[in-house]
Parts: C-alpha cells; sequence; structure tokens
C-alpha cells in the first residue's frame, strides 16, 4: 500500500475508499470463507481456511485505520493468513469508527464482541485477541478493559504495529517510512479521543498499568513511525511481568503483514503468530 492512501485533511468518506483502494493489492489465501455475522450485537465476518488442520483456538480481530477508517474486508489478507495459519476461527469485528463514534464506541463494540465469544461458548483459554495499527492499541485496551470489569482474559494478545501512544510525543525517526505520517496521525488521535483524554489509559495503552496482561506478541517493522510505540510498550510489559516477545522486521513498513502471500517476510511474522499462539500457557 503506497503512503498515498493515508493523507491529512481529506473528507473521511474520500480517505476510506483511499484506504479500500489500496488494499486491492493484497491477497487473502485461496479457498478463505468470510461470512457476515454478528457476535455480541457487534457487526464483523468469520473467516475460516479451507483445507487447514483446525485448532481450538478463536481469534478476535480488531482492523487498523486510524480509528478513522478500516473494515473487515480491507483487512482480509491478515484474517485469511491468520486462519490459515493458526488452523483457527477468525471474527474481525466492524467496530465503530471517529469521527461519527469517537472513545469509547471502538472500545465498547470489541469487549462485546469479546463477551459475545464467550456467551458462545468459546473458552478464555481458546481465545487471542489481535490486531494492527489502531486496533492494535484497541486490542491492547480491550484486554486493560476486560481486566477492569473482572472478566477472563484472553490466552494471548497479539499486535501488528500497534498505536499505543495518540500524543504522538514519541514518534520515531523514520525517513524509510511509506505508510504514516504525523498529520494523518493528528487527525485520527483528535477524532477518535474528541473531547476526552489522550492520556487515558484506554485511549493510549502506553500509559496503563500492564500487571497481568495475557502473553503478547507485538510485530513492527523499523521503517515505521510507531516502531518506539512497540518498544515503549514492549518495556512496560516486560517491567510489569507480563510475557512479552517484540519481533522487528528490518527495512519492513506499517503493518506489512497485509502483503503475507507475496512478501516473505509477511509470511515469516505470521507463521511466528501461529508458534507463539500454541506455545504461550
Amino acid at each position: 500500500m503506497a503512503g498515498r492512501a493515508f493523507r491529512a485533511g481529506l473528507p473521511i468518506e474520500q480517505h476510506r475508499r483511499r484506504l479500500q483502494q489500496a488494499v486491492r493489492v493484497t491477497l487473502p489465501p485461496r479457498g478463505t470463507k468470510f461470512t457476515v455475522a454478528t457476535c455480541g450485537a457487534v457487526a464483523g465476518e468469520w473467516v475460516a481456511a479451507r483445507g487447514t488442520a483446525p485448532t481450538p483456538f478463536t481469534v478476535l480481530y480488531l482492523h487498523g485505520g486510524g480509528y478513522l477508517s478500516g473494515s473487515p474486508v480491507t483487512h482480509r489478507a491478515i484474517t485469511g493468513h491468520l486462519a490459515a495459519r493458526c488452523g483457527a476461527r477468525v471474527f474481525a469485528a466492524d467496530y465503530r469508527l471517529a469521527p461519527e463514534h469517537p472513545f469509547p464506541a471502538a472500545l465498547d463494540d470489541a469487549v462485546a464482541a469479546y463477551r459475545g465469544l464467550l456467551a458462545e461458548g468459546v473458552a478464555p483459554g481458546d481465545l487471542v485477541i489481535a490486531g494492527d495499527s489502531a486496533g492494535g492499541g484497541l486490542a491492547a485496551a480491550t484486554a486493560l478493559r476486560l481486566r477492569e470489569l473482572a472478566l477472563p482474559l484472553p490466552r494471548a494478545l497479539v499486535l501488528f504495529s500497534p498505536w499505543t501512544d495518540l500524543t504522538l510525543e514519541q514518534l520515531s525517526y523514520a525517513p524509510g517510512e511509506v505508510m504514516l505520517n504525523r498529520p494523518w496521525l493528528q487527525d485520527g488521535a483528535r477524532d477518535y479521543v474528541a473531547h476526552g483524554d489522550v492520556r487515558d489509559p484506554l485511549v493510549s495503552p502506553v500509559f496503563a498499568a500492564l500487571q497481568g496482561l495475557p502473553p503478547t506478541l507485538i510485530q513492527v517493522g523499523t521503517d515505521e513511525l510507531l516502531l518506539n510505540d512497540s518498544r515503549r510498550l514492549f518495556r512496560r510489559l516486560q517491567d510489569s511481568g507480563v510475557v512479552a516477545r517484540l519481533e522487528e522486521y528490518p527495512r519492513r513498513w506499517h503493518v506489512f503483514q497485509l502483503h503475507a502471500g507475496v512478501l516473505a517476510d509477511a509470511d515469516r511474522a505470521l507463521d511466528a503468530v501461529a508458534r507463539f499462539v500454541v506455545a504461550v500457557r
């Protein structure tokens, strides 16, 4: 995908169309079935890979798009390959977007979808919450909210290039960044937070008390503005006693996993996710 899709100041509908156009170059695996559904009264779609040995795992996937754009359809290249490599059912939540629905609408939807999976009989020990970019930050925030509600936590978190600090105070120096830019991130943060506090831990999880969160895998490219978000969250998790793993992929861009099936590093990254999900206890 080209950085042209992420430009500040565009009308929101134009921005959403640009993202839809940009992801057309990504490739879900052949034979993957996408079924429109709801879970916990949250719209989304079930993703299942045909011809893959099933496992007991279910993944709740939260897509990226700066909290302003994206959908289960735009991220099928990730959800499809996750389903195939993990042998898992994946529910990709179509959570509400800003600016029409600012914080905490997306978080409320993510928690509702998780509750819906529990209500369907999915065991927490078989559940993984995953997400990319804004969806990665939302995945971490969802785990924090579940902890607040004294709900059983998932087996693991998997975060691709998570946006964990909406203050933007410690963006990386990334001359190789081809996806993101500060003005676009500023637009997303402003519209998502609205009149709230950008340092709220459920908005910017890097400021949260992280004790007791499930094992967490973070993957990030070294050529992206949000590299420091991943590194800082990883250090905070370690300092909080959480089992955490950080995988940095040299010269890779923001959410390069979208190019699974085409890019070798994306394939390796998602294979690493499958190994992590199986190995965590």
